[in-house]
């Protein structure tokens, strides 16, 4: 049974810290390339970040680069976004997908966890 299972989420104050866990099980999480999304209301879903499945490749949105910092642990199967300096804008559902082309093209996403930015 294949699960991605966010936490980490919560209300924070304009300029704090939050790190986002995602913990994967059921299906082989190094080979996957692991991505957070985020929608906030009446807005669609947009990328945050991605992670290569071998961690050496990641890739942010404009708006959060320089204060957010995707990673993994492949022993762990754990994907993570550290997310400094965060801003109201920066509220919204997270979500964890988990996607891979190899050898067949699989995608998931997990439930969300909530991210609230008010001061």
């Amino acid at each position: 049974q294949v699960q991605l299972v966010e936490s980490g989420g919560g209300l924070v104050q304009p300029g704090e810290s939050l790190r986002l866990s995602c913990a994967a099980s059921g299906f082989a999480f190094s080979m996957y390339a692991m991505r957070w999304h985020r929608q906030a209301p009446g807005k669609e879903r947009e990328l945050v970040a991605g992670i290569g499945s071998s961690d050496t490749s990641t890739n942010y949105a404009d708006s959060v680069k320089g204060r957010f910092t995707i990673s993994r642990d492949n022993a762990k199967n754990t994907a993570y976004l550290q997310m400094n300096s965060l801003k109201p804008e920066d509220t919204a559902v997270y979500f964890c997908n988990a996607r891979t082309n190899f050898p067949h093209f699989r995608d998931y996403w997990g439930q969300g966890t909530q991210v609230t930015v008010s001061s």
